[in-house]
């Protein structure tokens, strides 16, 4: 294995030559095999273990191991001790989920303090496979086909063409020593019942399993390079960003031969899985919406629009302003408040200080206190400034070609109900200064 293993790097990781690596080292077959091959290569390595104290004596003693191999090979080694449990109910996530962040926060560390390059993982072929099928089982589409990546910024994966049989034939022919986690052979892990129960029937269909599901991931990856060619080409002139959200134009995704397939390519990474709701947005009416955990999905006229969770759009909450108040924070902005007195201010001066949509001076006589900022609501109107006469709030919109989401960010400053500004974009009339006015209450939009 170990010609094999040096041809391996020379192809595909030649970048590693010189450079500062951290192998990750549970203790398993897989990662002391990987240490020794590097450490008869001659790179540069140091190791890294978690204890993650979830097997008791058992993670005590792979710790104590793992040093001594490092002590034997006088390598440097950095360990680390986890409370899993506790990390994994605090943050509501799974026991393996919270191993991985803890395991890789960590490792990030190290290599910001000691100048690491890169970190390496003891993947291998059979653990491509259990990948696989885990996904397949769950659906997924061609991501979740294509295998563990070998490169994944600077986390590399030199054992991945690397089944386990010969892992461990190295192992043996080499009299290596290794930690046996008891927990692998446990099949109430889904993993653990694809790799007992599953492959080895698949391997016993066919001898040369291994090699077939090779070439069939190579396949898979020919065919995803081809995809997301095709879908850099859509997104260029289907997908326009438009400040904090991303608009997908409806009659281009129509005009595909297959939106729903080119909708789950465009949007799988953010979340959605309900692809059938997805696909309805295009003929629905405005005002639909998909959600996942971190973004929806919202219809317009001619857009769907792409926006992530955000407590703006969902903010029901009214707030009050007293006349003694210098400022007041928002969710997404914050408002500044002056008093000032003013006297002999011709009509010219007046005007003059209406046209600043983040900058307004109103004629505090005409307020009454408290002051409200709110949401808009159906059946709202006011009295534009430049414009005769009153117009709903929801004309106005429209006229001013808000998109559904601009809407949902606009907030109103109400004097005893009456909108005084639509906050950001226009000013009432009933409440500007003008030559008679004696007192200012200036107001700031501070972002």
């Amino acid at each position: 294995m170990l010609p094999a293993f040096k041809e391996h790097i020379h192809n595909n990781f030649s970048f590693l030559k010189g450079k500062k690596l951290l192998v990750a080292v549970s203790g398993g077959i897989d990662s002391i095999v990987l240490t020794h091959l590097l450490y008869n290569l001659q790179f540069h390595i140091s190791l890294a273990h978690c204890n993650f104290r979830l097997r008791g004596k058992d993670s005590d003693m792979d710790e104590v191991f793992v040093k001594t191999e490092a002590s034997k090979m006088n390598i440097p080694c950095f360990v680390t001790r986890f409370n899993t449990k506790h990390y994994a109910t605090s943050k509501g996530i799974s026991i393996q989920m919270a191993a991985r962040e803890l395991r890789y926060n960590w490792f990030d560390e190290i290599v910001q303090k000691n100048n690491i390059d890169y970190i390496l993982t003891a993947h291998h072929a059979d653990d491509d496979l259990e990948t696989f099928l885990i996904n397949l089982t769950r659906g997924t589409g061609l991501d979740g086909l294509t295998g563990i990546p070998a490169i994944n910024k600077n986390i590399i994966r030199p054992l991945l063409p690397f089944t386990r049989k010969e892992i461990e034939s190295f192992a043996k022919s080499n009299t290596l020593s290794w930690r046996e986690d008891k927990s692998n052979i446990e099949t109430k892990y889904l993993r653990n019942k694809i790799r007992h129960d599953i492959i080895p029937v698949l391997k016993s269909l066919n001898p040369n399993f291994m090699e077939s599901f090779s070439k069939t991931l190579e396949n898979l990856q020919g065919s995803k390079q081809l995809v997301e060619e095709r879908i850099d080409e859509i997104q260029s002139h289907l997908i326009h960003k438009s400040n904090s959200f991303l608009k997908l134009n409806i009659q281009k995704l129509k005009s595909l031969n297959n939106p729903k397939a080119s909708l789950f390519e465009l949007l799988n990474s953010y979340g959605f899985t309900e692809w059938d709701d997805v696909l309805s947005l295009l003929k629905a009416q405005p005002g639909k919406q998909v959600f996942s955990k971190t973004h929806r999905l919202l219809k317009d006229r001619e857009f769907l629009l792409l926006t992530e969770l955000h407590p703006t759009y969902n903010n029901k909450k009214e707030y009050k302003i007293s006349d003694k108040d210098q400022s007041i924070k928002l969710v997404d902005l914050k408002l500044k408040f002056t008093h000032q007195k003013t006297k002999n201010l011709t009509q010219q001066q007046a005007d003059s200080q209406s046209t600043n949509n983040n900058l307004i001076y109103l004629d505090k006589d005409k307020l009454i206190f408290p002051l409200t900022v709110r949401k808009w609501k159906n059946g709202d109107y006011f009295y534009p400034i430049g414009m005769q006469g009153k117009k709903k709030l929801s004309k106005y919109f429209k006229d001013e070609k808000f998109s559904l989401l601009d809407k949902e960010k606009i907030w109103l400053l109400c004097s005893n109900n009456n909108i005084v500004w639509v906050i950001g974009k226009r000013l009432d009339n009933r409440f500007k200064i003008n030559k008679n006015t004696t007192e200012i209450l200036k107001i700031e939009i501070i972002t």
